[in-house]
């Protein structure tokens, strides 16, 4: 009990999290020292090159300065990898939708620190917004979209299938891995949060939402069956992340089938093919984002996505 309440109390607080990493690097790694090159600094800062695709004849910085906890997952692999690191697929295929989906609101929901919200903000003139509920990494989210003087509105809440408050399970593993969703996963704590369903803010917010990235810990359902009048009448591009648990996948075919979304895995080089049915479970595990369309992709948007694939630094094999 006393060893995880000091887990509990070590992961919580930064601070406390690095003095306690910098004893152990003095330590003799049989007495459970760490190796120093795999301990993260207090605090990264670092140069994120922003993508140029051939042909595109819009502006922006070309890079944003990225300042993050140094433990950050997102920011980890971006420092050490780039946009390259990072869900190229979906990047190419979220900077293509800037180009062609209809005008309108970006929604980056589960933002993290805001790379997605931040590149529709140095990409496009859309209106982006970036909900992140875990306070600390909204701070970070709002600190970079400042320091790069790109107009996102980040909205401190969690969205659903309700209006109200909830639980924020808090994970001592990553950055990324808290959620709403009740499971089995390591919990560092809780924080009460407010939520909303998509639809109430949308009409509060006055937003008319074009694009819309979901990636919330497995309760992207909720988020979806709280966007139904979204979907109606705005027919948003969907990406959104889909765990291979608790019928995340059957529960999205249920909702989305109605309004006649096609999807498709984003998983490997575009163009993509047209999916019959939505899985969790591919041939790469790590490859769980999907594109969720109001119709069939067209052509010129996969040659956009192939373009900025290869502006990433991750040449595409056709075209």
């Amino acid at each position: 009990m006393v060893h995880g309440q000091m887990r509990a109390l070590v992961h919580r607080y930064p601070a406390v999290r690095y003095a306690t990493r910098q004893i152990r690097i003095r330590l003799p790694q049989r007495l459970g020292g760490l190796d120093p090159a795999h301990v993260p600094p207090w605090e990264r800062r670092f140069e994120l090159a922003m993508p140029r695709r051939e042909g595109w004849s819009g502006t922006g910085p070309p890079s944003l300065t990225i300042t993050a906890p140094g433990d950050y997952g997102v920011a980890r692999r971006l420092h050490h990898g780039g946009l390259a690191a990072y869900e190229p697929e979906t990047l190419a295929c979220f900077l293509a939708a800037l180009e062609h989906a209809r005008p309108g609101a970006v929604l980056d929901v589960g933002a993290n620190i805001g790379l997605y919200s931040a590149l529709a903000a140095a990409r496009s003139s859309r209106r982006v917004f970036a909900f992140e509920p875990a306070p600390r990494v909204a701070d970070t989210a709002e600190a970079v979209a400042r320091a790069n003087g790109l107009g996102v509105g980040v909205e401190r809440l969690a969205l659903s299938n309700h209006s109200g408050t909830a639980a924020l399970r808090l994970s001592p593993v990553s950055d990324t891995a808290s959620s709403l969703a009740a499971d089995n996963r390591p919990l560092l704590g809780r924080v009460l949060v407010p939520v909303e369903s998509l639809s109430h803010w949308r009409e509060r917010a006055g937003a008319a939402p074009s694009i819309v990235k979901i990636d919330t810990g497995g309760t992207e359902p909720d988020v979806v069956a709280g966007a139904l009048e979204v979907l109606r009448r705005f027919r948003p591009w969907i990406f959104c992340e889909v765990r291979p648990e608790h019928g995340v996948a059957e529960r999205l075919m249920a909702l989305l089938e109605p309004f006649g979304y096609c999807w498709y895995h984003l998983c490997g080089d575009p163009p993509y093919p047209l999916r019959a049915v939505i899985v969790g479970r591919g041939p790469d595990p790590g490859q769980r984002m999907w594109l969720f369309a109001p119709e069939p992709v067209p052509e010129r948007v996969w040659r956009a996505a192939r373009g900025w694939y290869r502006a990433l630094g991750r040449p595409a094999t056709q075209g």
